[in-house]
């Protein structure tokens, strides 16, 4: 799993507690879901965090065996982390092909059901949301998206994390979309 530890860019500023509103300093995780999920997070306390996990399957994985691994994964960031208290993840519409979308459905199915056992809030971000944000274009292609999280100060190692980044600062920044 690669990483990335950054402090928050100094023109992305934590919330002001808003009452219903999770604390800025709750712990946040943000997701792009796939294959190679990229991923960011703001601990409790302590630096933004980001990387990518794979869950490529192996030649010898059963068919939901990607599905598990990401389950755990996620028990165990939760124990590490956590407690985690909202996950935002890229809600893609539209996948051009048939194995990217069962992949990204069971992903989604798996966080959701995840979310709903442990009560966090979970809350799906458009793309065209995020690339507005970060890029400064609802249609900005994945190498505008990566220009724009390093200007911020992030090295992201490939789209998926830059995704990932561009997600958390918006969760920060809007305080999860909430005018």
């Amino acid at each position: 799993m690669a990483s990335n530890t950054l402090a928050l860019p100094s023109g992305i500023a934590p919330p002001a507690t808003t009452p219903g509103l999770i604390a800025p300093s709750a712990t946040m995780l943000a997701l792009d879901l796939g294959t190679t999920t990229g991923w960011a997070m703001r601990p409790t306390a302590g630096p933004i965090v980001s990387g990518t996990l794979s869950l490529k399957p192996s030649r010898y994985d059963g068919g939901g065996m990607r599905f598990v691994r990401f389950r755990k994964w996620l028990d165990q960031l939760d124990v590490d982390a956590g407690p985690i208290a909202t996950v935002h993840f890229e809600e893609v519409r539209r996948h051009l092909g048939t194995d990217a979308a069962h992949v990204y459905g069971g992903l989604l199915a798996v966080l959701t059901a995840w979310g709903e056992e442990l009560g966090i809030a979970y809350q799906g971000v458009p793309v065209g949301t995020i690339k507005r944000f970060i890029a400064g274009k609802g249609n900005a292609d994945k190498a505008a998206v990566i220009a724009a999280v390093r200007a911020k100060g992030f090295a992201p190692a490939d789209d998926n994390e830059a995704d990932a980044i561009a997600i958390l600062l918006w969760a920060i920044e809007t305080r999860g979309g909430v005018k």
